[in-house]
C-alpha cells in the first residue's frame, strides 16, 4: 500500500531536528522499520518526516563518566558488534542478535525502538533490566527519565511530541555482573511472544524485566524481591516464578492466549535465571 503524501526534511544536527519538530504533525524518521510499515498501512499519517539518520552525534557508543552511553541512532548491528557492549553488557549483544534479520539490524535503531514502544519489542526489556536512563532533548532543553518510568502504556511513553531520544545511559556494571536475554519469538516477525531480561549483580541484586507479555515492557518487582540476595536454585526459581506477573494484565491475541503467554513468560524467567546462576 502507498502512504499518504508527506513532506520530508533531512537534518544534520540535534538542534535542527528539534526546530523541525515544532509542528505536531511531524514525526522522526530514524531507521524507519516501525514507522514506514505503519505509514504504508495508513495507521500513521504524519504530514512531515524529519530524517535524523545523518546526525553523527546520535550514533556514538562510548564510556563516559562511569556510564555506557549509546546514541539513539546507533543501529542494532552497531550495538551487536561493539566491543564495549560485548564486554560489559553481553545481554545487549545477545538481544541485538535476535532482532529481525540482517537488514533490520543494519538499519533499525535502538532509539527508534524505544520511542515506538511496541509491546513485543526487544530493547525495552533490556534497558529496563539494565536500569537505564533515557536521555531526551526538546525545545525546553535536555531531560533524563529512568527506563522504569519511560514506558507508560500501549505504544506510549513519556516522550513529548516535540522531543527526541538522544541517548541511553547505563551505569557501568560492576565486576561479577551477569546478564541474559531469553526470548520466545514469533517465527515470522521475530517479535517476542514472551521474553525475559535479567541482570544479576555480584551482591545478589537482580533486575528482571519482561516484554511481549503485557501492553508495555515492565520490571517485575515481585519476582525480583524473591530472588534478590538469595542463591539461585530450584527452590528460589520456583518461588520467583510463582511471584512473577502478579497483578499484570497479560495479553491475549491470535498468536498466544493469555494462559499460554503467562506460562511462556514464567518458563523464560526460569531460563533466564538459570543463565545467570552463579
Amino acid at each position: 500500500m502507498i502512504p499518504v503524501a508527506f513532506d520530508y526534511q533531512k537534518v544534520r544536527t540535534i538542534d535542527e531536528a528539534i526546530a523541525a519538530l515544532s509542528n505536531d504533525d511531524t514525526q522522526i524518521l530514524a531507521g524507519g522499520h516501525s514507522l514506514i510499515p505503519a505509514m504504508k498501512l495508513r495507521l500513521s499519517r504524519p504530514g512531515k518526516l524529519v530524517d535524523i539518520g545523518g546526525i553523527i552525534a546520535l550514533k556514538d557508543i562510548k564510556e563516559e563518566d562511569g556510564e555506557i552511553v549509546i546514541g539513539a541512532a546507533a543501529t542494532h548491528a552497531d550495538i551487536l558488534y561493539h566491543p564495549l557492549i560485548r564486554t560489559h553488557l553481553p545481554f545487549f549483544t545477545e538481544g541485538a542478535a535476535m532482532i529481525g534479520d540482517m537488514q533490520v539490524r543494519n538499519h533499525g535503531t535502538i532509539g527508534g525502538s524505544l520511542a515506538h514502544a511496541d509491546p513485543a519489542a526487544d530493547w525495552p526489556a533490556m534497558v529496563l533490566a539494565a536500569d537505564a536512563t533515557i536521555e531526551m532533548q526538546g525545545p525546553k532543553g535536555r531531560r533524563n527519565i529512568k527506563a522504569s518510568e519511560f514506558f507508560t502504556g500501549f505504544f506510549s511513553t513519556m516522550l513529548e511530541p516535540n522531543e527526541l531520544i538522544t541517548a541511553i545511559r547505563i551505569a557501568m556494571p560492576p565486576e561479577g555482573t551477569k546478564s541474559t536475554y531469553q526470548k520466545f519469538a514469533q517465527p515470522a516477525s521475530r517479535f517476542a511472544l514472551a521474553a525475559c531480561a535479567v541482570m544479576r549483580f555480584a551482591d545478589g541484586r537482580t533486575n528482571i524485566a519482561f516484554t511481549g507479555v503485557a501492553e508495555h515492557a515492565f520490571r517485575d518487582t515481585g519476582a525480583e524481591h524473591i530472588i534478590s540476595g538469595k542463591p539461585i536454585d530450584d527452590d528460589s526459581i520456583e518461588k520467583a516464578m510463582q511471584a512473577a506477573l502478579q497483578q499484570v494484565d497479560v495479553m491475549s491475541d491470535n498468536y498466544a492466549s493469555e494462559p499460554y503467554r503467562r506460562h511462556l513468560a514464567k518458563v523464560y524467567l526460569r531460563k533466564a535465571l538459570l543463565a545467570v546462576k552463579g
